[in-house]
């Protein structure tokens, strides 16, 4: 698979892993198609393992979303700021602490937005139990799966 193929996929992943964070917007099977071009384009093992985790993944995660309350984000005062705010640190978190970082980094941005929205530290931490509590851990679950998955994908780029 040639360089701008491989950039055309990270470029459709990142429409997705940004699809994640706005309403209505498929994003994780943005991701997931991507992967599936890259499986297709580049036949090999690894490609197909990518694939096939990418799949598993995605299945485990809307089996986790289905059992998580349905997102009410509108309701609980949440703005697509937010979701930027969000989305940013979920993104830094994930590659300053591999993985795992995305669940802080997530939460801090909603943290971050709160707190230079009203200024005090308890009435941001009360608005992030508040976005948390009303599907913000939907998006959170949906977009660590998508994080994964192209962390498995740049991994097997780089090193495959």
């Amino acid at each position: 698979m040639g360089t701008v193929d491989l950039l055309l996929v990270g470029l459709v992943i990142l429409f997705g892993l940004g699809g994640v964070l706005v309403p209505g917007v498929p994003g994780s099977w943005l991701v997931w198609a991507a992967v599936m071009w890259w499986a297709l384009k580049d036949p090999q093992p690894v490609a197909w393992a990518v694939l096939v985790g990418a799949t598993v993944a995605l299945f485990l995660s809307q089996v986790v979303r289905w059992a998580l309350p349905p997102r009410r984000l509108r309701a609980s005062g949440a703005t697509p700021r937010m979701g930027v705010y969000a989305g940013i640190g979920a993104f830094a978190g994930f590659f300053l602490v591999p993985v795992l970082g995305a669940i802080p980094g997530f939460m801090g941005g909603i943290y971050l937005y709160e707190r230079l929205r009203l200024g005090r530290h308890g009435e941001a931490r009360a608005a992030l139990r508040t976005a948390m509590r009303s599907g913000g851990s939907s998006v959170l679950a949906e977009l660590f799966t998508c994080l994964l998955i192209t962390g498995a994908w740049l991994g097997a780029v780089i090193w495959g």
